[in-house]
Protein backbone atom coordinates (compact mmCIF):
# COMPACT_ATOMS: atom_id res chain seq x y z
CA UNK A 1 0.00 0.00 0.00
CA UNK A 2 1.53 3.27 -0.76
CA UNK A 3 2.07 5.38 2.28
CA UNK A 4 0.08 8.15 0.97
CA UNK A 5 -3.15 6.19 0.70
CA UNK A 6 -2.16 4.65 4.07
CA UNK A 7 -1.73 8.20 5.77
CA UNK A 8 -5.26 9.06 4.32
CA UNK A 9 -6.86 6.16 5.87
CA UNK A 10 -5.41 6.85 9.48
CA UNK A 11 -6.10 10.16 9.11
CA UNK A 12 -9.99 9.03 8.20
CA UNK A 13 -10.66 6.18 10.80
CA UNK A 14 -10.94 9.15 13.83
CA UNK A 15 -13.61 10.94 11.73
CA UNK A 16 -15.66 7.61 11.99
CA UNK A 17 -14.79 6.41 15.40
CA UNK A 18 -14.27 7.39 18.89
CA UNK A 19 -10.70 6.87 19.49
CA UNK A 20 -10.08 5.36 22.90
CA UNK A 21 -5.89 6.09 23.53
CA UNK A 22 -4.28 4.91 26.24
CA UNK A 23 -3.53 7.48 29.10
CA UNK A 24 -2.09 7.78 32.47
CA UNK A 25 -5.21 6.91 33.45
CA UNK A 26 -5.31 3.93 31.22
CA UNK A 27 -1.94 3.08 32.91
CA UNK A 28 -2.91 3.41 36.01
CA UNK A 29 -6.15 1.28 35.55
CA UNK A 30 -3.26 -1.02 33.90
CA UNK A 31 -1.18 -1.44 36.85
CA UNK A 32 -4.58 -2.40 39.31
CA UNK A 33 -5.71 -5.06 36.77
CA UNK A 34 -2.03 -6.55 37.14
CA UNK A 35 -2.29 -6.31 40.42
CA UNK A 36 -5.66 -8.55 40.84
CA UNK A 37 -5.27 -11.07 37.58
CA UNK A 38 -2.39 -13.21 36.98
CA UNK A 39 -1.03 -11.47 33.55
CA UNK A 40 2.63 -11.87 32.34
CA UNK A 41 4.20 -11.63 28.59
CA UNK A 42 2.18 -10.85 26.01
CA UNK A 43 -1.01 -10.45 28.43
CA UNK A 44 -0.26 -7.09 29.05
CA UNK A 45 -0.98 -5.85 25.39
CA UNK A 46 -4.39 -7.70 26.17
CA UNK A 47 -4.57 -5.99 29.73
CA UNK A 48 -3.47 -2.77 28.47
CA UNK A 49 -6.59 -3.30 25.93
CA UNK A 50 -8.89 -4.09 28.38
CA UNK A 51 -7.78 -1.35 30.95
CA UNK A 52 -8.14 1.78 28.02
CA UNK A 53 -11.40 0.19 27.15
CA UNK A 54 -12.08 0.30 31.06
CA UNK A 55 -11.07 4.30 31.11
CA UNK A 56 -13.22 4.84 28.10
CA UNK A 57 -16.29 2.83 29.19
CA UNK A 58 -15.72 0.15 26.09
CA UNK A 59 -17.56 -2.57 27.50
CA UNK A 60 -17.63 -4.86 24.40
CA UNK A 61 -14.66 -6.19 22.44
CA UNK A 62 -15.29 -7.59 19.07
CA UNK A 63 -11.81 -9.76 18.35
CA UNK A 64 -10.36 -12.59 16.81
CA UNK A 65 -8.66 -13.88 19.91
CA UNK A 66 -11.14 -13.90 22.52
CA UNK A 67 -9.63 -16.81 24.37
CA UNK A 68 -6.82 -14.15 25.07
CA UNK A 69 -9.87 -12.19 26.71
CA UNK A 70 -11.67 -15.08 28.42
CA UNK A 71 -9.78 -14.03 31.87
CA UNK A 72 -11.25 -10.17 31.50
CA UNK A 73 -14.74 -11.82 31.23
CA UNK A 74 -16.06 -10.40 34.14
CA UNK A 75 -15.20 -7.03 33.30
CA UNK A 76 -15.89 -6.95 29.74
CA UNK A 77 -18.29 -8.43 27.26
CA UNK A 78 -15.73 -10.98 24.53
CA UNK A 79 -17.65 -10.83 21.04
CA UNK A 80 -16.28 -13.47 19.04
CA UNK A 81 -15.13 -12.31 15.24
CA UNK A 82 -16.38 -15.19 12.89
Amino acid sequence: MPIERLIARVRYFPTRFRVAEDDSSATERLLALMAGIPIGGKQVHDANIVATMQVYGVRRLLTHNARDFARFSHLITVVPLV
